[in-house]
């Protein structure tokens, strides 16, 4: 599923649409909100990541979402979402536009190739909360951390994809995947000694970690 038409600039259209809108430069780190924070506005990434985490009343904290340029994030509060059930953070250096509720609500009622691109965002979404479901479910731990450095290195996807990911913690990818600090060290090593990835300027992901996925 395309993520955008062709023939709409979203960078562009979005840099017109007038009042209610504010470009935030981030270093990284920062919150961009919080889980219980007022939710009255979207966000859409020009550049860079941004990470999803939720904390349980038992103070756990897991990563339920890593984001990257041309994403939207935030969008619950158009279906009536009064707080924020996540929280917000930016993983590199990057730029988000703020969009305010009351003033996108009335662009997508006025601009249908909008509301085709954020329709196209939304069931986007879905299916990768379905994959991701499925995936937690039924795969071991070991294909579940091949599974995310692929959609790290935007693997599949129409963009170009982003060989070298920035840096990201092994406890933060542990989160992600739902296993422990000392498991993803275990097959970031067998990944590394197979080929799959290497640590020359970056973590270099390889299309040949596929093969951890199709492999039963």
């Amino acid at each position: 599923m395309k993520a955008k038409p062709l023939f709409f600039d979203v960078h562009t259209f979005l840099a017109k649409i007038g009042p209610g809108r504010t470009v935030i430069s981030c270093r990284k780190n920062k919150r961009l909100f919080s889980q219980g924070d007022p939710a009255d506005a979207i966000f859409y990434i020009q550049s860079g990541k941004v990470k999803l985490t939720v904390i349980s009343k038992q103070g756990k904290e897991a990563v339920v979402g890593i984001l990257g340029a041309n994403d939207f994030f935030g969008e619950g509060c158009l279906a009536g979402q009064s707080v924020r059930m996540s929280s917000a953070s930016a993983m590199s250096a990057c730029e988000v536009m703020r969009l305010e509720k009351e003033h996108t609500i009335r662009v997508l009622h006025d601009e249908p190739t909008f509301s085709e691109l954020f329709l196209t965002h939304l069931l986007c979404r879905n299916i990768r909360l379905e994959e991701d479901l499925v995936d937690q479910l039924f795969n071991s731990s070991e294909k579940r951390l091949a599974r995310v450095l692929l959609l790290l290195a935007n693997y599949g996807k129409e963009a170009k994809q982003e060989p070298v990911i920035p840096n990201i913690s092994q406890g933060t990818l542990a989160e992600i995947i739902g296993t422990t600090r000392s498991r993803v060290n275990h097959f970031m090593n067998k990944f590394r000694k197979l080929g799959l990835i290497d640590y020359n300027g970056g973590l270099h992901v390889r299309s040949s970690l596929l093969n951890i996925i199709l492999h039963d």
